[in-house]
């Protein structure tokens, strides 16, 4: 196959996982994330976990190893079918308190201590360093494995720079879609997706090249347990020692690896898929594992001695001629390498910006409140971190050489993460786990790893000289890297795990014993442990927020979330508060929800030391964001009760204070009301005594008596409709009306109330716009009433509407068992500080001095609809009048 059909497939292969992303990225900005989300995307994603390791090196693995090889597949099993409540706890937690990486996890778990996130980020990045070298250096030799083989004349590419363009075109990848935006809850819809799509290409590749060694190479199963009883791998023998280690090292790997953290907790969209998951990933994984044994004995059999048994998948269909299946096997190979790459990449990231950049930052401006664009600032130092760990892995690809084993490399990793597990569970299930406890553990494990297992990979006098490899610092031979205190003959790895391990939890249970936790780290470790029972939103961590101010705090939220994000959580605060159209009052509930809305994109320790800032006027130094928790220790149990109490009592005084100016106005109306009143009932029986007396004189023309008739019976109707009015009203409220229910159109209602209302201002030309076939709908309601409420609103329009050219919009829409019907004109609307007094019986908008209706109309309105089960409101923001009226398709009352 020519070697630049290989780079075209590439680069195509690419492109296409750059569209999925883009379109996943555009879909769900549009909310189009159903699917997207789904149980089946999710499981999928946590194939992250199959990396080159298991798809290139479980093939060697099985041939240097026999069946040790199972112990990479059987871990992650046992912990999704065993150890599923265990998932399920910590991706409750990490939704329930917006965690964003597992060092931002422990911190905020440890009262949200910014130490023990640096501390956590630095092991992560220093073990996932040896993986990302493991991932470009298995690209970097399948390249070579196709250059080498072509019969064209192209020559090996080197290693060096094939690597180097690989790491490039990473980098790229994951910036575009890992650092687009700044997430809240740091979710990357376009990368979880593409990540599923190549775990299906890289299952389906590994299926079609086993599916080719057992029907295509040899005659079927049976040939090929034959084969395997045949082989080297007949004479393997377990050792118990170094099986079991390998099964407790991939089950904690699969839990604290910061890939896996990032799909497995970050991303997740919905706790119910984890139900999914622990099925469906463990079949995953069993069909990733089932052809490795027949692709490694036919590799063995069929390829020249000295063959490296970690490319089998590919060499074995390029030695028989089958370059379409060797390009597919290179496509899965490549897809297991750069999904790793690019979530570990988004990961590490987070975890270096939050804990260590940002802190770094608020460090050089103590004194100073949050200020500029963080989230450009965010983003800027997360790309940089990516670039910085994507070269960190290249030069340990470089440094080292590339010639170990690809499972031997990934081990040193998987022993390094380890560390993250005792004060992981630890501080989920132990309430009396401390910060101190789990510093000392986490960096005593991290050196002992370091000092026996992962600067040992770099080779003799490569860090460590030959020297020390041999006889131990100083000669003190107990202290050989590879015989801790005088260990000797245990396998170098199993004996790295055994002591750093070990050495982690004695220090960590030890440590936690002898401290004793601040207030911070209380409150959390009773949130985390009894996350299922502790309502979170009920707890406020910020007993005293000092001079903290509303106008403060929004600026920096909008800095770190945007402006559109950030308004809209201020306004359902205020909202709640009973304070619509301002901003919140800064009480300890809202600081503390801020805070975990911030955690979101910046880390729990980082949004804490940023709130300090502000809510607590303190100044920041490096020491503090260090131990950013310290700075909760004078939180009081009694003060904060004593603040929860004057919080309440100002909202009380406040919704008294609003329920009295409503009063006060209502009263204020109710006197103009009655003012009005007797003016409208004096003047018509003031024109009707008149005109009657002039009658009674005689001797008047006839057309003057009837002149003076019309008055006489104009007045009287008016007096009636008015006396009307008041009765009807009267009868509304008392709830002894009399409704006469049958089945009417809806059109026929509305045809009524325009004949009706067109008397109103007729010499106007008023334009009303209508959906005929929307209002083909029958209703089983009192229609009479209905229309009267159609007339009024229609009438209301033909009269207030102050638009040049006069429209009026009616919009029918039928939702279940209920019908809106909407009135919108085009004028300038009802005044905000008037739309809460409309539908008042002593209210009127225009001018109480003025003639005019006596304002019974809306409240007659909203009288009527409350006996047809329904509802009237006024609808702001439509820029003009608007009433929406809501009716249920089917009245039914209520048999007395």
């Amino acid at each position: 196959m020519p070697f630049n059909l290989l780079v075209f497939a590439s680069l195509a292969y690419v492109i296409m996982l750059f569209c999925v992303a883009f379109l996943a990225e555009r879909r769900a900005a549009r909310g189009a994330v159903k699917w997207l989300r789904s149980p089946l995307v999710y499981t999928l994603s946590l194939s992250v976990y199959c990396t080159a390791w298991t798809f290139y090196g479980a093939v060697g693995y099985a041939a240097r190893s026999g069946l040790e090889y199972m112990t990479i597949y059987l871990g992650p099993t046992i912990v999704f079918v065993g150890w599923w409540w265990v998932l399920r706890k910590l991706v409750r937690i990490g939704r329930q308190y917006r965690v964003t990486s597992i060092a931002d996890l422990i911190s905020s778990r440890f009262g949200k201590s910014n130490l023990l996130g640096v501390i956590v980020t630095l092991i992560c990045v220093t073990a996932s360093t040896p993986y990302i070298a493991l991932q470009l250096q298995s690209v970097t030799l399948s390249f070579g494995v196709f250059a080498s083989a072509t019969a064209d004349g192209w020559a090996k590419p080197d290693g060096d720079v094939t690597s180097l363009w690989v790491t490039i075109g990473l980098a790229i990848f994951t910036i575009l879609f890992g650092t687009r935006n700044l997430d809240a809850n740091e979710q990357h819809t376009g990368i979880v997706t593409a990540i599923a799509v190549e775990a299906v290409v890289k299952l389906l590749a590994l299926i079609a090249v086993g599916v080719f060694v057992i029907w295509g190479l040899a005659d079927g199963p049976a040939d090929i347990l034959a084969r395997i009883d045949a082989s080297q791998m007949a004479e393997w023998h377990m050792k118990p020692s170094r099986w079991t280690g390998l099964i407790f090292l991939s089950a904690a790997a699969v839990i604290c690896l910061p890939r896996m953290f990032q799909v497995l907790v970050v991303e997740n969209s919905d706790e119910r898929h984890l139900a999914t998951a622990s099925w469906a990933f463990p079949l995953y994984v069993l069909l990733m594992s089932l052809f490795v044994i027949p692709i490694a004995v036919m590799g063995l059999e069929l390829m020249p001695e000295g063959s490296n048994p970690d490319l089998f998948v590919l060499t074995l269909p390029l030695s028989q001629g089958q370059g379409g299946l060797a390009m597919l096997a290179f496509l899965g190979g490549f897809s297991s390498a750069t999904s790793m790459v690019i979530v570990a990449s988004i990961a590490l990231a987070t975890m270096v910006s939050n804990h260590i950049a940002m802190p770094l930052w608020l460090s050089l401006r103590p004194a100073k409140p949050v200020a500029g664009d963080v989230r450009r600032l965010m983003l800027l130092s997360r790309r940089l971190s990516i670039l910085a760990i994507l070269g960190l892995g290249f030069a340990y690809y470089q440094s080292s050489g590339g010639a170990e084993a690809l499972a031997s490399i990934g081990l040193i990793s998987f022993v390094g993460v380890a560390q993250i597990l005792p004060a992981m569970l630890g501080g989920i299930f132990w309430r009396g786990a401390t910060r101190t406890g789990a510093i000392w553990g986490l960096c005593l494990g991290f050196a002992v790893w370091a000092y026996t297992l992962f600067l040992p990979s770099f080779g003799a006098d490569g860090v460590l000289s030959e020297q020390i490899l041999v006889q131990g610092p100083l000669g003190l031979g107990w202290l050989r890297p590879q015989a801790l205190f005088g260990v000797a003959g245990m396998d170098p790895l199993i004996h790295a795990l055994f002591w750093s391990i070990a050495l982690n939890t004695f220090t960590f249970c030890v440590g936690s014993l002898l401290t004793f936790p601040g207030p911070v780290e209380r409150f959390q470790g009773a949130a985390f442990v009894n996350v299922f029972e502790v309502d979170s939103g009920n707890a406020h961590g910020w007993a005293s927020h000092g001079g903290a101010g509303a106008e403060d705090l929004l600026v920096m939220a909008q800095r770190i979330l945007g402006d559109e994000e950030a308004l809209g959580f201020f306004e359902a605060e205020a909202r709640a508060q009973g304070r619509a159209g301002y901003l919140p009052d800064p009480t300890s509930g809202f600081i503390d929800l801020l805070e975990r809305r911030l955690a979101g994109s910046v880390g729990a320790a980082t949004a804490h030391a940023m709130i300090s800032q502000i809510a607590g006027r303190a100044i920041v130094s490096v020491e503090d964001l260090m131990a950013v928790a310290n700075e909760a220790a004078q939180i009081k149990e009694y003060s904060s009760k004593l603040e929860e109490q004057r919080e309440e009592m100002t909202r009380t005084a406040r919704q008294l204070r609003d329920a009295n100016d409503k009063l006060t106005t209502l009263s204020v109306q109710k006197d103009a009301f009655l003012s009005q009143i007797s003016h409208e009932l004096r003047t018509p029986m003031t024109s009707i005594r008149a005109f009657s007396e002039i009658l009674t004189e005689g001797d008047l023309p006839g057309v003057l008596v009837t002149k003076y008739g019309h008055v006489i019976h104009d007045e009287t109707k008016r007096l009636t409709r008015l006396l009307d009015d008041l009765l009807d009203l009267s009868v509304l409220e008392s709830g002894t009306v009399q409704l006469n229910l049958d089945l009417s159109s809806l059109r026929g209602m509305i045809d009524r109330a325009m004949a009706a209302a067109c008397h109103t201002r007729p010499e106007r030309e008023f334009i009303i716009h209508r959906d005929l076939p929307t209002e083909e709908i029958f209703l089983r309601t009192d229609s009479d009433r209905l229309t009267q409420v159609f007339i009024n609103l229609i009438s209301n329009a033909r009269k207030y509407c102050d638009a040049t050219n006069p429209e009026l919009r009616i919009s029918v829409r039928q939702k279940g068992g209920r019908v809106t019907v909407d009135f919108i004109d085009n004028g300038s609307g009802i005044p905000k500080d008037k739309q809460a007094l409309i539908f008042e019986k002593f209210a009127r908008l225009t001018d109480q001095t003025k003639a005019g209706g006596a304002g019974l109309g809306l409240a007659i309105c909203r009288e009527v609809m409350a006996n047809l089960g329904g509802t009237i409101s006024y609808l702001p923001g439509q820029w003009g009048g608007a009433f929406r009226v809501t009716v249920p398709l089917r009245l039914e009352v209520a048999k007395k």
